[in-house]
Formats: C-alpha cells, structure tokens, sequence
C-alpha cells in the first residue's frame, strides 16, 4: 500500500470511529471507560495519524461502536465495518454484568452502576493471606468543581494511605471468622 494510501485509510477509519461514536451519543471519555482503555487512545485513534501496527486499544472499542470484530482492519483494507448482531453487541457486556450480578451485593453492583464520575480505584492485597484483596472503586460527586475533585483524591489518597497500612488486628479477624 502506498504511502499516500496508507494515510487515507487510517483518516478513514478515524472518521468511522468518531461518527460510529457521535451516532451512539459518545463521549471520547465515556468511549474510553466503557472499552476500558485510555482516552488517549481514542484520541489518538480519532487523529488518523498513521501507525506501522494495529492498536489493540481498537479491538476493545469495536463492540462500543456497534461494530462486529475486526471491522477497523476492514476499514483499513478498504472495506466498511461490519455491524455487530444485536446479540454480538450486548454479549460481552451481558456477560460481564451478569456475572458481576450474580457475584456482588446489589448496594455494590449499584454503586457500579452509579452515573456519578469515576475518580480512581484500586486493589490492595491483603497481607498475609495468599490471593485475597480488596478493590476500591472511588466516585465523585457529578456536578462536582475542580476544587472539590482535587479535594475528593485527596481525601481518598489519606484514606488509601490508611488502608495499606493497617495495623494487624487479630481480635476482629477471629470475630470474622467466627472463632
């Protein structure tokens, strides 16, 4: 493929991604959660900035589009994206909700499902104990200023902080455990 080519299908695909995304009401941001890759990686997709290999950023963000797998290397050969089967669209994000039902209390599942913004999260292991963690997912408020995000990570890096390094506590672990 010929350089001059080889530009235009990366400006196409870009062009697909971002109307594919504006027709579904996307966000770059929201894009980017939901396929759980970077925002600049949507970004960068979005630019049409040539690239010597396949982003696997654009593998996750097909399904969010409405696309079947591998339609932004159908793009980039020539071709038109294929749309994903209403089944196809929904089976991934089905299954991946349907367990954490199954799996989570309903106030957790919940609290996932919050529109409120996503601020950080994180899993801390728990020491001595092979395997086990914690995972901590931390919401802001969704009309929240600037001052009060800055104010909310810092509230949450202390309490992280205090969290990794809890003091052993033996009396509270044999009363969970029912000893």
């Amino acid at each position: 493929m010929t350089e001059d080519r080889t530009k235009l299908r990366w400006a196409e695909l870009a062009s697909a991604i971002r109307s594919a995304r504006e027709t579904r009401g996307l966000t770059q941001p929201k894009l980017a959660e939901l396929a759980g890759v970077s925002e600049g990686s949507v970004q960068n997709l979005e630019s049409g900035k040539p690239r010597s290999r396949m982003p696997q950023s654009l593998a996750r963000l097909e399904p969010h589009l409405g696309w079947a797998a591998g339609s932004g290397r159908a793009i980039l050969d020539g071709g038109e994206p294929k749309l994903a089967s209403a089944s196809e669209a929904s089976a991934d994000v089905t299954s991946i909700e349907g367990k954490l039902r199954r799996k989570l209390p309903l106030r957790i599942v919940n609290e996932l499902e919050s529109e409120d913004p996503l601020l950080d999260s994180t899993v801390i292991d728990l020491p001595g104990v092979d395997g086990a963690r914690m995972t901590v997912v931390v919401h802001g408020q969704p009309d929240a200023t600037p001052e009060q995000i800055q104010e909310a990570l810092l509230a949450w890096r202390e309490a992280e902080r205090k969290l990794r390094r809890l003091p052993d506590d033996g009396g509270e672990a044999q009363a969970a455990n029912g000893s």
